[in-house]
């Protein structure tokens, strides 16, 4: 499979004016693996080059599926599969802006792709030991937000703690919560015992 060819089946189908196009429909036949990495940084490499160009990362990005713990590009006509180190996305950016229906405040996030995920639903984030990180026991999870359909993104360390800075505090059960209020829900990004 050449990245080349797979770049021009894309043409046309994703733009910032047009919706993301419609990859869960899409169930092409598998035409095995091509060496493409989405590093644990966010950066993405094909051959082991890093992908320069922010306009192509963002069309791969627009085509990317997960199947249970896999991740695959696809068009309509192909389906290749790729190596995603922790997750395809990584939050790199925050806002906290006052939603003008209900006046209350909503935290929006935004990827290094440039995806943009308001926190509105308890389901958009959860807590998580990263990959790299399993077999220590002394690990702490950390906040993974659904970017869209099953695509997770994972807090920069500094938007995380941007974030906790700005959190509120809650003693529970012998545990300190660390939290953030989006859309008049609370979110946990952290817990340590008291």
């Amino acid at each position: 499979m050449d990245l080349t060819r797979f770049q021009q089946q894309l043409k046309g189908t994703s733009s910032k004016a047009r919706p993301l196009p419609p990859v869960e429909k899409w169930n092409p036949d598998f035409c095995g693996d091509i060496n493409l990495t989405i590093a644990l940084d966010g950066r993405w490499f094909y051959e082991g080059s890093p992908i320069g160009r922010a306009s192509l990362v963002q069309l791969f990005a627009s085509v990317l599926k997960r199947e249970g713990d896999s991740y695959f590009l696809v068009t309509p006509v192909e389906k290749v599969g790729i190596t995603v180190e922790d997750t395809p996305f990584l939050v790199t950016q925050w806002e906290k802006k006052k939603d003008e229906k209900t006046g209350g405040n909503v935290y929006q996030f935004t990827t290094q792709t440039g995806d943009e995920i308001r926190l509105e639903a308890a389901h958009q984030l959860e807590l998580r030991v990263p990959p790299k990180a399993i077999q220590d026991p002394q690990a702490t999870p950390i906040p993974y937000i659904c970017v869209r359909r099953n695509l997770w993104a994972r807090l920069h360390q500094n938007v995380y703690y941007q974030l906790l800075e700005n959190a509120s505090e809650q003693q529970n059960d012998g545990l300190t919560s660390f939290y953030i209020t989006s859309n008049s829900q609370r979110f946990v990004l952290g817990e340590v015992p008291k």
